[in-house]
């Protein structure tokens, strides 16, 4: 699927994994983000933090009628808030999309799949 913009000039088609990779990087950027998670755990391994080139494997995107919804799976590092953690990736993704896309996202649902504790 894709959204479809219409402008003064033609018509522009953003598939759904630009949208995603937009968000995963625009999250990875968060303060206290370690990484994104898969958001097929059992298939992918619970452990793995995905690449940058993967991060749509940690994004999904819906649309319902003319409203889009995007469900993040991130890994949040130890010591840190992470009802903070969570509140900053929304407002960061859903502010780099409208900047970025020009789309607004009527949601943005974080689901912390784990934490990363850094070894000494």
């Amino acid at each position: 699927m894709s959204i479809e913009l219409q402008t003064k000039f033609g018509q522009i088609d953003i598939s759904n994994e630009v949208i995603a990779a937009v968000a995963g990087g625009a999250a990875v950027d968060c303060y206290g983000i370690v990484g994104m998670a898969s958001k097929h755990q059992i298939r992918d391994g619970l452990t793995d933090i995905l690449r940058k080139e993967n991060f749509t494997r940690g994004v999904i995107v819906r649309q319902q009628d003319d409203d889009m919804h995007i469900d993040m799976y991130i890994i949040v590092s130890y010591g840190t808030k992470i009802s903070e953690v969570a509140h900053n990736v929304q407002s960061k993704v859903r502010y780099t999309l409208e900047k970025t896309v020009g789309i607004a996202a009527r949601s943005v649902n974080i689901y912390v799949q784990g934490v990363f504790v850094a070894s000494p």
